[in-house]
């Protein structure tokens, strides 16, 4: 494969349904780094990975993966990527040790000793059938598959959803140990932040079919901020300075983009740091102005 900067690079991605419009979605993922891909159920992350994945086709815009054509290139490029999906692709009347012999056809680099180790690691039986497999085990199992044919770059769909706590914690470091490799790359899409917050590099927020932010996660945690006021001061803040607010009957939250700022304008309010939640809860708020 040529040499590269990003891992992907989605520019101006357009596709259009009944009712629903991904809308010029463009971003990049640096190589060596993990993105979390965040938003409400529904706001386009699967559609966009979909396209990534050419499973759908876009109908203006275009990708790149590892600077290669996503279409043109497919063949080359899939044999350098895993995804791994909330639900499992596999039929329920297989077991591991005949997806070992499936996936050894399909890719050239497939490893069976880097897979059986994965299972040791996971607990996972070989011969029972995945129709028996726990939502944990099939997303274990998942994974024992994606990290065993060399790829460079892993994409997730909201593939911590529904775990327990000790199974996604387990998950992330095994994620964090891929990463040590500065060749690998994650795009982990998914609405629970936290997760992200622990492990991620960048962040990219998306709602109702537009990007509404991205950039470092740091970054943006450092700009934002919350900013808190009295409800009868709440009338002296321009609605220009800031996202949206949430109103109770005796004070006023806002996010604000520019926290230094809003100090200097504001030098009596109180403004706290945020999180990836708060910040998605504001912007997705963003048309109403003002919630409850």
């Amino acid at each position: 494969m040529q040499d590269y900067e990003n891992a992907i690079s989605v520019n101006g991605i357009t596709k259009k349904y009944d009712g629903f419009t991904l809308d010029q979605i463009s971003f990049d993922l640096a190589k060596g780094s993990i993105m979390g891909f965040i938003g409400q159920n529904g706001a386009g992350k699967s559609t966009t990975i979909n396209t990534i994945l050419n499973i759908i086709k876009p109908d203006a815009g275009n990708i790149k993966i590892f600077g290669l054509d996503h279409q043109k290139d497919e063949i080359e490029i899939k044999q350098h990527i895993s995804a791994v999906f909330d639900e499992l692709p596999f039929q329920d009347a297989l077991n591991a040790n005949q997806m070992n012999i499936i996936l050894k056809e399909i890719f050239h680099e497939w490893n069976s000793q880097t897979y059986f180790d994965f299972l040791d690691r996971f607990q996972l039986p070989r011969k029972k059938n995945f129709g028996q497999f726990s939502k944990g085990m099939k997303m274990k199992l998942q994974i024992a598959c994606a990290l065993s044919h060399n790829a460079d770059l892993l994409i997730m769909d909201e593939a911590t959803t529904g775990l327990d706590p000790v199974v996604r914690n387990e998950i992330l470091d095994i994620f964090l140990e891929y990463l040590q490799d500065e060749n690998h790359s994650i795009l982990m899409s998914s609405h629970i932040t936290t997760d992200l917050e622990k492990i991620a590099d960048s962040v990219t927020f998306i709602d109702k079919g537009k990007i509404l932010l991205t950039g470092y996660k740091d970054d943006i945690l450092q700009t934002h901020g919350l900013m808190k006021v009295g409800r009868s001061d709440f009338d002296q803040i321009a609605k220009t300075d800031f996202i949206s607010a949430r109103l109770s009957e005796y004070n006023a939250e806002m996010l604000v983009s520019d926290r230094q700022e809003a100090k200097k304008k504001y030098s009596g309010a109180v403004i706290d740091s945020t999180s990836l939640e708060e910040i998605m809860l504001f912007y997705v708020n963003r048309i109403k102005k003002e919630w409850h």
